[in-house]
């Protein structure tokens, strides 16, 4: 039995760098969300009030994302073995979740403005989305050198993507408001924000689902592992195969693996995880070696750690 781990020092730098950057934007967001909010009741802009929600829903991902990423550090524990690296994946799905939602909700909005558009004060709007705009266009800046391999940090980085879009909608509603009196854009600039929310928060959401499912990651066949494994001089069996995800990143492989009698189990199982780790990027990895006679059929291996 064999496990190999792979959780470096580089990992858990990448790790408090994108912890101090998801909070300096959660301070930046948090601030103008206020200023956004009072500036959508007061011009009566349900483009405006959605990017509102929309940051809204970015403070909510933000703090959540921070408390994931404190409680992925902690260790390993006798009762969560693998530690707390879910809780991350945890708060992706919230955050695509919570997307998906505001966007549905923009949507009944919408529909209802189309047939009573209200009055806007189009030039209060034009003035609080550029400022939303601009807070966003930060944001962005300081999330874009993290690292957006992690699930975690990459729903927020997803969250003040959308939100900037937002802004720039809301904004050019605002002008064709304000410039040519079209009530309509406002309306029709949410249901474009939604749509880009939906587009986003989808695969997402769909990622998140699928590691929590414990899923073969994507970008791996486990054919083409089975076979690989297979393929290995010294290998004369390949049985209870899986391969699974605990967060973005960290793949995990346990497998039983028959050997003939005769071969060295030790470099067998070297040029296993080798292969495992070069080929497929797989570095966390459970192998159980059990040696066979050579002689029998392979139909015939029946024994327990082999099926």
């Amino acid at each position: 039995m064999n496990h190999s781990h792979h959780i470096d020092r580089a990992g858990r730098l990448n790790r408090d760098e994108n912890q101090k950057r998801l909070f300096l934007v959660f301070l930046l967001t948090a601030t103008y969300l206020i200023v956004e909010l009072i500036g959508a009741l007061l011009s009566n802009s349900l483009a405006l009030l959605a990017d509102a929600g929309h940051m809204f829903s970015d403070v909510a991902a933000l703090a959540v994302s921070l408390f994931a990423a404190l409680i992925a550090r902690r260790s390993p524990t006798p009762k969560r073995t693998y530690g707390y690296y879910r809780s991350e994946i945890l708060a992706a799905l919230f955050n695509g979740a919570a997307l998906i939602g505001i966007a549905f909700y923009i949507f009944i909005e919408a529909f209802g403005r189309f047939r009573h558009p209200p009055e806007i004060k189009s030039g209060l709007m034009a003035v609080v989305a550029t400022g939303g705009l601009l807070v966003n266009i930060v944001s962005l800046s300081v999330l874009f050198g993290g690292n957006r391999k992690n699930l975690n940090f990459q729903g927020a980085f997803l969250h003040v993507l959308n939100d900037t879009l937002g802004s720039v909608g809301a904004l050019a509603s605002a002008l064709l408001v304000g410039l040519f009196g079209w009530a309509w854009a406002d309306p029709a600039a949410s249901i474009l924000i939604a749509f880009l929310v939906i587009s986003s928060a989808w695969p997402l959401l769909k990622e998140s689902v699928a590691i929590i499912m414990e899923s073969v990651p994507a970008g791996i066949d486990s054919q083409s592992v089975r076979r690989a494994i297979a393929q290995t001089s010294g290998v004369a069996q390949v049985n209870d195969l899986h391969i699974w995800a605990i967060n973005k990143g960290l793949t995990c492989l346990s497998a039983h693996v028959a050997v003939a009698r005769d071969e060295d189990r030790q470099d067998t199982l070297d040029k296993l995880k080798t292969l495992l780790r070069d080929r497929f990027e797989i570095r966390h990895v459970t192998i159980q070696i059990e040696s066979v006679d050579p002689d029998i059929h392979p139909s015939q291996r029946n024994c327990s750690v082999c099926e």
